[in-house]
């Protein structure tokens, strides 16, 4: 492979002119920040030589010293918190290649074929996407002890963090379960061809430099740091259009140099990146999401994504075909120990999409797919018809709790306005989201909000029909032989006689909505669910 210069001069001219572009502004900040020094050393000067002699310079010389030093003071505290701030780096899961070797090969072989730097490490992200992530800053380098999957701990601070090296290839997870080696070969040479542009200096120095003030906006924030913000807001909106066309120069740069590696496949691949964000995004919301609630967190995600996907196939006759794919060779098989990883990934997938903690526990414990029916489905629906029943403990102006029955909801339910259970249910929710004090004091604080979150907040007839459903699945499972059951597009189902029972939510709308309870009586005397017996909640 040719060294970078040969890069340097290859499809980068215009990401060129806009670094030089974003350096000017770094160069006329500086030169605004040294023209007070520059004025105070010309008076200095003239009054040793005696060229400004008398009154009022000597004043005046003083002055403008002030002024330098204090502006010098400032200025220097700013470039030297824009040079050491910490730029934001995408939490991931390393991968070293001694856990890896084969994903290793292929993407060096990429680069050898592009004749570009190879990424200088691989790590993955429980997400559908894949970039190079630069992390040679001194920050970074000090930020050691991370646990690379490679069978054993290594610290953070590899050769990916040493000044100079290339940058990180980060790769989404659900990629290697879903996608063919070819088609990730693919999908990954225009990301690998972008550490062509990356060796250039002047691309790398404007990147480092656009970096810097971005954190320093975030350093702002902090005590007797708040002055901080302004001038970097200032220096990132005078570069934002030539950082931003830089980019663009940068991504078209790598595209064209990619052009010659697996082009026709790489059509076909991107139809799977648009089929496999679908199926990840409904496996997260529909699958994930509900065992993350209840304290659980799914240990193999990415293997359930191609059962997701697999069953999208089945249902969508625009993926049909897709899974004819499935009889070769999966990306997965590139890695030693893809359990290991897709546990890994998983759990981060629960800290970054929910909130939840860094490390398993008592209360975060994983759960794998053959027990997610009966420690997931079935302790939700009872945990939600238990908060159903409690709720409407609290508006009764008895006493004494009523019997645990579908029955005492359909009552309720068909002569009552149901704006006030609702509502009852709603503060109860938010009153449980508050994470513990003990938790807090733990150092789980930091994960209570999710960074990416799933859910957008339900209405309160939402929530009291979602209980209503729950409680009467846990009536059908008690007393009708139903079973809970997982599939893996929509999540927790009712199976009955081991078929999946689909029109339950329906009649519980109408007598959440409507009143009638009706089209739900039918249903239970059809299952054979009898709504005057107690249900069990625990």
């Amino acid at each position: 492979m040719s060294g970078t210069g040969s890069i340097a001069e290859v499809g980068t001219p215009s990401a060129r002119s806009r670094a030089l572009a974003v350096l000017r502004v770094r160069s006329r900040a500086l030169a605004v920040g040294l023209l007070p020094a520059a004025l105070a050393v010309v008076l200095v000067s003239a009054r040793t030589t005696g060229r400004l002699a008398g009154d009022p310079w000597p004043a005046v010389t003083l002055a403008v010293c002030a002024v330098a030093a204090f502006v010098l003071l400032v200025g220097g505290i700013f470039a030297a918190v824009v040079l050491r701030a910490s730029p934001a780096m995408t939490p991931t899961v390393p991968l070293s290649e001694s856990a890896a070797p084969d994903l290793y090969r292929l993407v060096r072989d990429l680069a050898d074929r592009m004749d570009v730097p190879a990424p200088s490490a691989i790590a993955l992200t429980p997400d559908c996407d894949s970039w190079l992530e630069d992390r040679t800053h001194a920050a970074h380098r000090r930020a050691r002890g991370r646990t690379h999957i490679s069978g054993g701990a290594a610290g953070a601070g590899g050769p990916e963090c040493e000044p100079g090296a290339a940058p990180v290839l980060v790769i989404g997870s659900p990629f290697l379960w879903w996608m063919r080696v070819a088609e990730l070969r693919a999908v990954l040479a225009p990301v690998v061809a972008g550490t062509g542009p990356s060796a250039h200096p002047d691309i790398a120095d404007a990147r480092g430099f656009v970096r810097g003030l971005d954190a320093a906006v975030d350093v702002g924030g902090r005590r007797f740091l708040g002055w901080i913000a302004a001038p970097a807001r200032l220096l990132l909106r005078l570069c934002r259009v030539d950082a931003a066309e830089m980019e663009r120069g940068v991504a078209a740069a790598a595209s064209d140099r990619a052009q010659g590696v697996d082009y026709a496949l790489r059509i076909a691949a991107q139809e799977q990146v648009g089929l496999a964000y679908a199926g990840w995004d409904r496996l997260l919301t529909r699958v994930a999401l509900p065992a993350w609630r209840m304290g659980r967190w799914p240990a193999h995600l990415d293997a359930g994504v191609v059962s997701a996907l697999t069953e999208l196939s089945r249902r969508d006759r625009l993926a049909d075909g897709f899974t004819s794919r499935l009889g070769e060779r999966p990306a997965c098989d590139l890695l030693d120990q893809p359990g290991a990883v897709d546990e890994a990934a998983s759990l981060l997938a629960a800290r970054l999409f929910h909130g939840g903690p860094a490390e398993a526990g008592p209360d975060w414990s994983p759960v794998d797919w053959a027990a997610y029916p009966e420690e997931v489905v079935d302790r939700k629906w009872r945990t939600e018809a238990a908060r159903l029943l409690a709720a409407l403990d609290a508006l009764s102006a008895s006493s004494v709790p009523a019997a645990s029955t579908v029955e005492r909801v359909l009552t309720h339910l068909a002569a009552a306005d149901a704006d006030a259970l609702a509502g009852r249910l709603s503060g109860d929710l938010a009153r449980e989201a508050v994470p513990a004090p003990a938790a807090a004091a733990a150092g789980r604080g930091a994960d209570a909000l999710p960074l990416f979150p799933l859910e957008a907040p339900r209405s309160g007839r939402d929530l009291l029909a979602d209980h209503v459903v729950a409680l009467v699945c846990c009536a059908a499972v008690d007393s009708a032989g139903g079973e809970p059951g997982l599939d893996w597009l929509d999540g927790p189902v009712l199976l009955v006689a081991g078929v999946r029972r689909a029109d339950l939510a329906g009649r519980v709308l109408s007598l959440v909505e409507d009143r009638d309870p009706g089209p739900l009586r039918d249903w239970l005397a059809e299952v054979g669910v009898r709504p005057e017996k107690p249900v069990r909640l625990v």
